[in-house]
């Protein structure tokens, strides 16, 4: 019997918080966050026998990436490196097996998509294409990843080149113990949908797994085999109504049945993701929130349908983010332990061997974040990461249980001294509702010094929500080490801090959502952190969103706002932002309130307006007809930046430009000013 792991996790987690440096440091120069890392994200192939990452392009000061192959027994010897191209960048990479890498590269492109891709239905876009390659270890040849490239008659050219940019495959399961297949999706081009295959990294050979179409879709897939173990169905359930059916196979006969006890409606919103299948008893492992504000790991049994009596893994504060299972033969499939989605994400291990690892690790690395990204069987390497708030992430590998080998800081180059403490607090908003948030203060400020100026800075989605440590977009560090508090809501429509709050934020953009970021800069004010008359709002996406939201509300808090990336017209924003079908049914009706472009006559504080002319996600217009609009009552600013996409990662020149942009205007355009 599986025995519950609530007691260890109650006895492991919570958050340790770096006290400040003793006194202020020189602000971090605009560089440090806008090089390209020295390293990126390793991983290492599940045979332990490659290590591949994307690196800065050595003798390119930083300005370009490549692609970096190791050894795992020579990695004194070096790396294998390959350059990005004039036009295709790479911007990630992975260690798969049979000594193969998969490899994802990114190039401008302008040109007519048709309603191929976000964009527009008319007329030229200018946007990015993604491609992903396989190579092997030695970087000799690069094919783009599990594709079919014959000509496929029955569909026009147009389509044809559609497909060529956006790609028709794509990586689902790596099926660890497997050592040549792996599982891949792959777009048919007749139908649009996707088939599910097995594929043969060295022969390129498929075996059918699932044929798609219609409204379902595949789930669970048995790490061991790769047979399809849960399926999930979209079907009408009244107007405007949608029920996400669960169907699991029956290891009897083979069937696929409806399961009511993991099926909701959309509009209800509960999580129930299966992770995971338990081989002993056949139960599935189930994160969901039907049964607590918080997601928790909970076992389903099949065959009696029903949950068992209490969860597997909870928290009462935090939602349990996954279950780590073992991925080598000694532990295949068994639970090692678990991650919590707390003020940053932590796992936790249960399992002796991996415990003793993780404990040790973080040992050497006192008060840092400790995560295991890939080991091999028996432990003989382990590759690692470990960050703070203070310190962007190094890599490291563990030979034998006793070796530490460096791989290398991402961004060696920043002072920590000059970045303070960070704290997950909570507040109170005005309608009584407790709102959590990270809030990052200036190195050598400590309470009963003078209030500082603030910055207000809600993260984008909205369905989303912050994680503290070391913030990989720059823009925390960068202010604070300038002398900025700067606060971070997790405001109601923020998702992963409890679905009662997720909830909450329906219809309510640029109201309750938006009250909720103004109470936030108010209780900073009654605790002594923010000056009143230096405060400012700082968003991008979404968060561009509530920066807009705060120039035409009434009685602004703010001095200035500072908006990225903007949706300023909810009436022009449609349902077509999200290429995922679920997400626009389920957000789309949820995209309501207050409509900024709608209130321009009331704007009251001066605004500085910025976007990529790439940028297909949040188009340019939003920005610049709110700019238009405002420009005469209140002082604004607008910049389109050329080449820069929605998301990150970007080019060092717009990181550089979009920093200047906010450096500049906080300090000549604003009331918080200067230090």
């Amino acid at each position: 019997m599986k025995k519950p792991l609530v007691r260890h996790l109650l006895q492991a987690c919570g958050l340790m918080v770096l006290a400040g440096a003793a006194s202020a440091a020189e602000p971090i120069a605009i560089e440090a966050f806008s090089k390209v890392p020295e390293i990126q994200s390793p991983s290492m192939s599940t045979d332990g026998k490659n290590l591949v990452a994307i690196i800065a392009l050595p003798g390119s000061d930083n300005q370009e990436t490549a692609l970096a192959t190791w050894d795992v027994e020579n990695i004194a010897g070096g790396p294998t490196i390959t350059p990005s191209g004039d036009r295709m960048k790479f911007i990630y990479a992975s260690a798969l097996k049979a000594d193969k890498l998969l490899v994802l590269g990114r190039q401008e492109w302008t040109g007519q998509l048709g309603g191929c891709g976000e964009g527009s239905m008319s007329g030229a876009t200018k946007t990015f294409v993604t491609k992903t390659y396989l190579t092997g270890s030695d970087h000799a040849k690069f094919s783009e990843a599990f594709a079919d490239n014959t000509r496929k008659l029955g569909i026009s050219k147009q389509t044809q080149r559609c497909l060529e940019l956006t790609g028709t495959s794509q990586l689902v399961h790596g099926l660890p113990l497997d050592p040549e297949q792996v599982i891949v999706a792959q777009l048919n081009e007749l139908s649009l949908s996707s088939n599910y295959y097995l594929y043969n990294l060295r022969t390129g050979d498929t075996k059918l797994l699932f044929r798609g179409g219609g409204r379902s879709s595949p789930g669970l897939f048995d790490p061991r085999t790769g047979e399809l173990v849960t399926r999930s169905q979209i079907e009408p359930a009244g107007t405007n109504e949608y029920e996400l059916q669960v169907h699991v196979r029956n290891p009897d006969t083979g069937e696929f049945q409806k399961h009511d006890a993991l099926s909701t409606r959309l509009s209800q919103r509960y999580t129930v993701g299966i992770s995971g299948l338990d081989e002993d008893t056949g139960k599935l492992y189930v994160l969901t929130d039907l049964f607590s504000d918080r997601v928790q790991a909970w076992m389903y049994d099949p065959r009696t349908r029903k949950f068992d009596d209490e969860p597997l893994v909870a928290h009462p504060e935090f939602d349990i983010a996954g279950l780590i299972l073992g991925i080598q033969a000694s532990n295949f499939n068994r639970v090692l332990g678990f991650r919590v989605a707390g003020p940053e994400t932590e796992e936790v291990y249960v399992d002796p061997d991996m415990k003793a690892v993780h404990d040790g690790l973080k040992s050497a690395f006192p008060g840092m974040n400790v995560s295991i990204a890939d080991y091999t069987d028996g432990l003989a390497r382990v590759l690692f990461s470990v960050s703070d708030h203070r310190h962007a992430p190094s890599y490291h590998v563990l030979f034998d249980r006793s070796q530490l080998v460096p791989l290398g800081a991402s961004r060696p180059w920043i002072d920590a001294d000059a970045i303070g403490e960070q704290k997950w607090v909570t507040y109170t908003a005005r309608d009584g509702r407790s709102i959590p948030a990270l809030l990052d203060l200036p190195a050598g400020w400590k309470a009963g010094d003078a209030a500082l100026p603030t910055i207000i800075h809600p993260h984008g989605g909205p369905w989303a929500r912050d994680e503290g440590g070391w913030d990989g977009s720059g823009w925390v560090p960068f202010l604070t080490s300038r002398g900025y508090a700067v606060l971070r809501p997790q405001y109601r429509g923020s998702a992963g801090v409890g679905r009662e709050l997720w909830i909450a934020g329906d219809e309510q953009w640029g109201l309750a959502m938006q009250d909720d970021k103004d109470d936030g800069a108010a209780w900073l004010v009654e605790q002594g952190v923010a000056d009143p008359d230096r405060l400012a709002i700082f968003g991008y996406s979404y968060g561009g969103f509530a920066a807009a939201a705060a120039v035409v509300r009434p009685d602004s808090p703010y001095q200035c706002a500072i908006s990225g990336a903007p949706v300023t017209d909810l009436g022009r924003l449609g349902t077509t932002w999200s290429s995922n079908r679920l997400q626009r049914i389920m957000q789309g009706r949820t995209v309501k309130g207050m409509d900024p472009m709608r209130e321009t006559a009331k704007a009251n504080i001066p605004v500085l307006l910025y976007v990529g002319d790439r940028d297909v996600r949040t188009p340019s217009f939003h920005a610049k007809g709110f700019y238009d609009a405002v420009r005469s009552t209140v002082p604004a600013k607008f910049e389109l930046i050329p080449d820069m996409p929605h998301s990150m990662p970007w080019y060092p020149r717009h990181q550089e430009t979009t920093l200047k942009l906010i450096e500049d205007f906080l300090a000549n355009d604003c009331g918080p000013g200067g230090l």
